[in-house]
């Protein structure tokens, strides 16, 4: 998904002359003779020994398959808690307090993304070109984001496009991946001149050397924190349309500032206010709007793999920072201080989730690129490197909507239907077993070899 990540984790090296030619160096050289004084110019051909110079060649070095790894789980998550959580609640999104399966998703999400912008901007050294990059990727996730997931496609089942302004969704996916990538890639390319070059000794040298990221994060923490919990929030009305034949309003009574309830809590009163449409459960922001925390925390796994040759060094930072966070988010959970949760996006949700995403990054590593266990991932890695295309075709139901299209008589003969009912339902007697099954098999199989035929023939599809 992300080609200059993907260079620095192969270790590519800039040439050293612009015709690329580097078998060997000519030489002007001048040499004085005995006979009459006479100088005679000539070429000579200096081929490049070790007390010379060397040039610089391309050097090719093993690459780092756990990126594409992690990105594909991420994705395949995506596609199971979507589109089987209906058939099992358990692992579809904590209705409020809690953390289910779907509640790691987009945190996973924010976690990678931090980790690809901390390999690919080492590939950009000017500032400019660097800004520029940065916010032109961040127009095309928006622009991706406001047409898969604002309302304008009602893939896969409904066979119609279009989105009242009124009700579009601003924030989906994307637009907040996009959010937390366009503020910590711009945070981690002005301080490039704010660092050192070279890590000091020390465990803690790796936090020190990037200590504005991580204040960037903490300044977002805290205009969080301080939101959530001085905000007044007062008494506020909504008009149920869904229930009964005549729209009914109802008041809700607040008054109170610091509440973490459904109800009168400061994010969802910011919500309301930044909508136009009044209502608890819709309108075009999302409650659990995008911490910038969770990409810091990300960019720091990636600031190790740099720095870090040693698979022992790597582990090393990156299961303690994991545990670390784990442990915190326990402590402030179970002891009510601040609950997990997806819909307020806590900060012992930031921790847990962040933490959680640490310490599966880490056991990738260390079955695929230190033990070398790489085959059994290899799926994974395929959905990995053509995320984008996966994502919007599994994941948002554009190809399946696709061939919904093409329908006989109803718009439920068409071919998805008739293979989820009679090649998986019907044979199994049961629709959340029929269902599940049809997701692993139908979509997430099913495309994990498309991503690989496209990975074979050099085709992705990148922002």
């Amino acid at each position: 998904m992300d080609e200059e990540a993907k260079r620095m984790e192969e270790g590519l090296k800039s040439p050293l002359n612009d015709d690329g030619n580097k078998d060997e160096l000519k030489k002007q050289e001048t040499i004085k003779t005995s006979n009459g004084g006479s100088i005679i110019e000539h070429d000579k051909s200096v081929q490049p020994i070790a007390e010379q110079e060397q040039p610089l060649v391309k050097q090719k070095t093993k690459r780092v398959a756990t990126l594409d790894a992690f990105r594909g789980l991420t994705i395949v998550l995506m596609i199971l808690v979507d589109d089987a959580g209906g058939a099992y609640p358990r692992i579809d999104h904590s209705p409020w307090n809690g953390c289910t399966l779907a509640d790691f998703v987009m945190p996973f999400f924010l976690f990678i993304v931090g980790v690809a912008i901390a390999l690919a901007l080492k590939r950009i050294p000017k500032i400019k070109d660097a800004v520029k990059k940065i916010i032109l990727r961040t127009l095309k996730l928006l622009f991706w984001g406001i047409i898969l997931q604002g309302g304008y496609s009602h893939a896969p089942d409904d066979l119609e496009y279009g989105v009242n302004m009124k009700f579009i969704r601003w924030c989906g996916i994307l637009q907040r991946i996009a959010l937390v990538y366009c503020v910590v890639a711009l945070i981690e390319t002005f301080t490039t001149k704010l660092r050192p070059t070279t890590l000091a000794s020390g465990y803690l040298s790796i936090f020190t050397a990037y200590r504005w990221q991580w204040f960037g994060g903490f300044v977002a923490f805290l205009i969080y924190m301080i939101t959530t919990f001085t905000l007044y929030v007062p008494d506020w009305s909504f008009v149920d349309h869904f229930n009964g034949d005549e729209p009914k309003r109802y008041t809700v009574i607040c008054g109170m500032r610091g509440h973490l309830g459904p109800a009168c809590n400061a994010v969802g009163h910011v919500d309301r206010q930044a909508c136009t449409f009044s209502s608890p459960r819709d309108g075009p922001f999302r409650d659990d709007a995008p911490t910038i925390l969770s990409g810091t925390i990300g960019i720091h796994y990636g600031h190790v793999l740099i720095h870090f040759k040693g698979h022992s060094e790597r582990l090393k930072q990156w299961v303690s920072m994991g545990f670390v966070l784990l442990i915190i988010a326990i402590i402030l959970h179970f002891t009510d201080a601040i609950p997990l949760n997806k819909q307020l996006y806590s900060f012992s949700y930031v921790c847990f989730t962040a933490g959680a995403a640490g310490i599966v990054f880490s056991g990738f590593y260390i079955l695929i690129d230190v033990w070398g266990l790489r085959t059994p991932f290899l799926f994974l890695e395929w959905i990995g490197m053509n995320a984008m295309l996966v994502f919007v075709m599994a994941a948002e139901g554009i190809f399946a909507a696709f061939v919904n299209g093409w329908y006989y008589e109803d718009p439920r003969n068409s071919l998805v239907h008739w293979i989820k009912k009679h090649v998986f339902v019907n044979v199994w007697h049961s629709e959340r077993v029929g269902t599940i099954l049809y997701v692993i098999f139908a979509e997430i199989t099913f495309w994990g070899v498309v991503a690989g035929v496209l990975h074979k023939f050099g085709i992705y599809w990148k922002l």
